[in-house]
């Protein structure tokens, strides 16, 4: 049999799909071999949070962020390509939310729920208790990390691998697919009831997110559940 011939466009977006994969790889495992040290630094009180907090978010971004950058300024893509439009973005938010509802209810039946925080990372007090003008500062940067990036490079993975792979069944996405599994195995697994429930609730939130962002053509609603329900809830 031969071999299927690539066209033009699908070279490109596997480039695209292979740097945005060998990126975020690269800098998890990079955490991965030296997490605790890492968490250590950031979880000194005795030293400067302004240090603190630029090693963490560039650890997040090298995560969720870098590789989609690289990506979209060497093909010179703007954001807006991938979705972030005024039109549907209503939509798309309610359509995440209602997505991210049994995951919310899995939080709450399950006593995790410990108060709603959004932007609520390791060292999210410490930033505020800096006082202005490091307060305000280090809370856009946590809001451009943890919300805006790690929310919009979902969006940005997904069309890539959906274009690359497209399906033919309106329901089925190989690219929200694909995200909804590495956001699992890239969070700590628990084989308890509770931890089986959260994986199942996990994978309904982000492949529907995912799923809404594709019908309505809005990223928005990825950056919303990243800056009021994944990292506030």
């Amino acid at each position: 049999m031969a071999k299927q011939q690539l066209s033009a466009e699908q070279k490109r977006l596997e480039t695209d799909i292979w740097i945005i994969a060998l990126v975020t790889f690269g800098v998890f495992l990079c955490y991965a071999a030296m997490g605790n040290q890492l968490r250590d630094f950031v979880l000194d009180s005795s030293i400067s949070v302004i240090p603190r907090l630029l090693l963490n978010a560039a650890v997040q971004f090298g995560v969720a962020g870098l590789g989609i950058t690289i990506v979209c300024v060497s093909r010179r893509e703007k954001f807006t390509h991938f979705g972030l439009t005024r039109k549907n973005a209503f939509r798309a938010i309610i359509g995440t939310i209602l997505c991210f509802i049994p995951s919310i209810c899995c939080i709450f039946l399950s006593g995790q729920f410990e108060g709603y925080q959004p932007f609520s990372i390791l060292i999210t007090e410490d930033v505020i208790a800096a006082g202005f003008p490091i307060s305000i500062i280090g809370m856009a940067l946590i809001v451009a990390v943890w919300g805006f990036f790690e929310g919009f490079n979902y969006a940005v993975v997904c069309e890539k691998i959906d274009r690359r792979y497209p399906s033919k069944r309106k329901w089925l996405d190989y690219g929200a697919l694909i995200c909804a599994v590495i956001c699992i195995l890239l969070h700590p697994i628990s084989t308890s009831f509770w931890g089986i429930v959260e994986i199942i609730t996990t994978f309904i939130a982000i492949y529907g997110m995912l799923m809404v962002r594709k019908q309505t053509g809005n990223a928005w609603g990825c950056v919303f559940a990243f800056c009021f329900i994944w990292n506030a809830i």
